[in-house]
C-alpha cells in the first residue's frame, strides 16, 4: 500500500504544551517538507516507529526527539509560560498576510 503525505495545516501555533501538540507540529513540518514518514525517519536516523509515535503524541526519548527536530529544520525554544502570548503576538505580526 502506498504511503500518503499528511495534509499541511497553516497557522498552527508553535507553542506545544503537550506531546499531542508537539506531534502535530512535527507531522505538519513533515507535510510541508513533502516527506513520507519512512523517508523522514531515515533522514532523521530514527525508525519509522519512533517517528510515528512522536507524531501521534506518544513519548520518545529526548535524543530521538532532537534528531527528528534537527532533520526537519525545527528547534526547541524553552520559555516561561507567561511569555508565550507575547512571543505568539510577535510571530503573528511577522507572518505574511494571506491574500496580499
Amino acid at each position: 500500500m502506498a504511503r500518503t503525505l499528511p495534509e499541511f495545516q497553516k497557522n498552527l501555533s508553535p507553542a506545544a504544551a503537550t506531546l499531542e501538540q508537539l506531534g502535530k507540529l512535527v507531522r505538519n513540518r513533515r507535510a510541508q517538507s513533502r516527506l513520507r514518514i519512512d523517508d523522514a525517519a531515515s533522514l532523521s536516523g530514527v525508525s519509522s516507529d519512533v517517528l510515528s509515535r512522536l507524531e501521534n503524541g506518544k513519548p520518545v526519548t529526548a535524543d530521538k526527539l532532537i534528531l527528528v527536530l534537527e532533520s526537519l529544520g525545527l528547534r526547541i525554544l524553552v520559555v516561561p509560560k507567561t511569555e508565550i502570548p507575547a512571543i505568539e503576538a510577535v510571530l503573528d505580526q511577522s507572518a505574511p498576510s494571506e491574500g496580499r
